[in-house]
């Protein structure tokens, strides 16, 4: 992204009548109007007393206006995108911890929010959508929460976005990414998406999640594209918001796929009318059987990527033809440095399998009031992942699970990726989740959830045989709990920790 002009020309960049917002039965937002936005909201937040530095958490539904919203708040200030189911006790250390100045909520909203944020002595401002203009359009509405601040824009190196990890096993470690990371995260997703003014993403995921925030939002219109943004992910208007957008691509985390694919036969003419160059993936693995899947419905290449929130997302990246698509590997990298580490800090060679680490313009800087994690994540020079992965000759990456779920029983080593992929080449079975069941002896034996495909029937003892011809022992599931549906995090991801517990296994 060039450093040319200010903070919003370069996170909008399209041609002024160029389309940039677009939403379900709304008019379109072109790029010059969102510049206009994003200048108008900027002025009121200053003459409420938020400018550049001060940290604003914004809490709203998905759409059009989070997307604006997010852009605009940090042109001025810095953000910190909330999940709007939070509950209050979860609300309450979240904008402690972020250090939140004002708190902006949707024009109505009489929740948890308010009267926390009120408690806490953080300001209250009121997004008021204008539903009669172009998409994503709004203004601010509430009282000064301080003096009115300077009309400084942000600058590269001001943070920009404030996102928490995910915290399965511990406190929720915080992230703050500057403007230089997201610039070149945006940069790099564009380059190996070949993306261009033309190009429009169909936005099913989250906006408090990175994913959604930089592959989808961001991305698209630092490359001059557009964002067509939906309410949140729903697989039964999928394909009608498919016909609607007519997009070039889209974007989503594993379960999303597997959920369109489960509903493509009762939409076979909005899969026959659909144009889409490709399809991505991210945030998650995805089964080589679901890529093979969505290609042959969709006619288009499927580009596997692998991201974090500490990386500003995207880390590697699968190619677009003429490209190479490795099934089950997440490509080599795209964008910043990636290589594999020994525990001793010696960086291995392809073929050997050590932790993910990876260093780059796009990579946080470091945790925010957390010396003692970043003593551990950031030693010898680079960021550690918590993967665990191998590179191969062509230094495809093939990331083999997070260190701290895998499988430790009796002292042999189990990667529940390797599990799941054996389990997917069922015929019954459309879903899997491998995790660690607690065990007396042993200390940890192999589970699986199981979603079986509608129509087939399996049971316990038929999937261990099949797994039992594919796997060593020691691999094979002891117990297999087959599920309605699978429990999902916040963002749609399967997680495998805890996963026992919620299942009553543990």
């Amino acid at each position: 992204m060039s450093e040319a002009g200010s903070i919003i020309e370069r996170l909008v960049r399209g041609k002024d009548d160029a389309p940039a917002v677009s939403a379900p039965d709304r008019t379109t937002l072109t790029h010059g109007g969102l510049r206009r936005l994003m200048e108008g909201v900027a002025e009121q937040l200053h003459a409420r007393g938020v400018g550049r530095g001060d940290r604003v958490a914004i809490m709203l539904p998905n759409g059009p206006e989070m997307a604006t919203a997010f852009l605009s708040v940090a042109a001025a200030a810095t953000t910190a995108p909330l999940n709007p189911a939070y509950r209050a006790e979860e609300l309450e250390f979240y904008l402690t911890d972020i250090g939140a100045k004002a708190i902006l909520v949707a024009e109505d909203e009489a929740g948890p929010a308010v009267t926390v944020a009120e408690r806490l002595g953080i300001g209250v401002l009121r997004l008021v959508a204008l539903g009669d203009a172009p998409a994503g359009s709004f203004r601010i509405e509430g009282d000064a929460v301080g003096l009115a601040a300077a009309s400084d824009l942000a600058q590269a190196e001001d943070a920009a976005l404030l996102l928490h990890t995910s915290g399965t096993t511990s406190r929720p470690k915080l992230v703050p990414l500057r403007h230089e990371n997201l610039a070149a995260s945006a940069a790099h997703i564009g380059v190996t998406l070949g993306l261009g003014e033309t190009d429009r993403c169909l936005n099913i995921m989250p906006l408090f999640h990175i994913h959604g925030l930089v592959a989808a939002v961001l991305s698209s219109l630092a490359a001059g594209a557009s964002v067509f943004c939906t309410p949140g992910f729903n697989a039964l208007k999928f394909f009608q918001w498919l016909s609607e957008a007519r997009p070039s691509w889209y974007t989503a985390v594993p379960t999303m796929h597997q959920a369109i694919l489960a509903r493509a036969a009762r939409n076979q003419e909005a899969v026959a009318e659909a144009q889409l160059r490709f399809i991505r993936s991210s945030s998650a693995s995805l089964p080589a059987q679901v890529m093979a899947e969505l290609e042959a419905i969709f006619r288009c290449p499927v580009v596997e990527a692998y991201g974090m929130t500490e990386a500003a997302h995207q880390m590697t990246s699968n190619r677009l033809p003429p490209g190479k698509r490795k099934p089950g590997s997440v490509g080599p990298a795209a964008g910043p440095e990636v290589a594999v580490m020994a525990n001793d800090g010696r960086l291995l060679g392809p073929g050997e399998i050590g932790e993910v680490v990876i260093r780059g313009p796009n990579v946080t800087a470091g945790y925010e009031k957390n010396p003692g994690a970043n003593e551990t994540a950031f030693a010898h020079g680079w960021f550690h992942t918590g993967d665990q992965g191998v590179l191969d000759e062509d230094r495809y990456l093939r990331v083999t699970g997070r260190l701290k779920e895998i499988i430790n029983r009796g002292g042999e080593k189990i990667s529940p990726l390797e599990v799941d992929e054996v389990l997917m080449d069922h015929p019954a079975i459309a879903q899997v989740v491998t995790f660690a069941m607690p065990h007396d002896k042993l200390g940890e034996e192999v589970a699986a959830a199981i979603v079986l495909r509608d129509g087939s029937t399996a049971n316990e003892s038929e999937i261990r045989d099949f797994a039992s011809g594919r796997l060593a022992d020691f691999k094979v599931p002891r117990r297999i709990v087959i599920l309605e549906e699978i429990p999902k995090g916040a963002t749609g991801k399967l997680q495998r920790i805890g996963l026992a517990a919620k299942l009553g296994l543990g």
